[in-house]
């Protein structure tokens, strides 16, 4: 069942009924081939914190004190820039190609990890304690992780976009 919901032609196909009802799964000839697909896919997502990080190259640029976050995509030169004074290159097209939803799996993390003032002040004074800095060492690591995920995924539906 997962490698079927995630084949871009029965994506494609059942657009509007998968908006509307509950999935219906159609029984493919090869049975085991989608079995072996669907379990490859449910251990990467499911143990991305285990994957081998990818080898993606992080670029330290002249050290500011207090380096302003920036969490932003470049997709074509394939670039992500954590701050001022850190980048990570070398992201191949694929890991950008994998969605959920509407956006890629690594612009998910980039959005989850971004600074944000409370609109409260009472909050924003009390509460507002996250700066990214804290957290960039385990941003780097989960978006190496991801970026493997997200292309030993795409591999995965390539191969069931020629079955099919």
């Amino acid at each position: 069942m997962y490698a079927v919901l995630h084949n871009p032609a029965y994506k494609t196909k059942y657009e509007l009924n998968l908006k509307r009802e509950f999935p219906r799964i159609p029984f493919y000839t090869d049975f085991k081939q989608w079995s072996d697909w669907g379990k490859q896919l449910m251990d990467l997502h499911i143990d991305y914190e285990n994957v081998k990080p990818y080898n993606l190259k992080t670029i330290e640029y002249n050290e500011i004190e207090n380096p302003k976050c920036k969490l932003k995509a470049d997709k074509l030169n394939g670039i992500i820039i954590l701050d001022e004074n850190t980048s990570l290159t070398g992201v191949p097209s694929e890991a950008w190609e994998y969605k959920l939803g509407n956006r890629s799996a690594l612009e998910w993390v980039l959005d989850q990890y971004k600074e944000s003032k409370p609109k409260d002040p009472t909050i924003a004074e009390k509460f507002n304690t996250y700066k990214f800095a804290d957290y960039k060492d385990h941003v780097i690591d989960l978006l190496k992780r991801v970026c493997t995920v997200s292309v030993e995924t795409m591999k995965i539906i390539k191969a069931m976009e020629r079955a099919n």
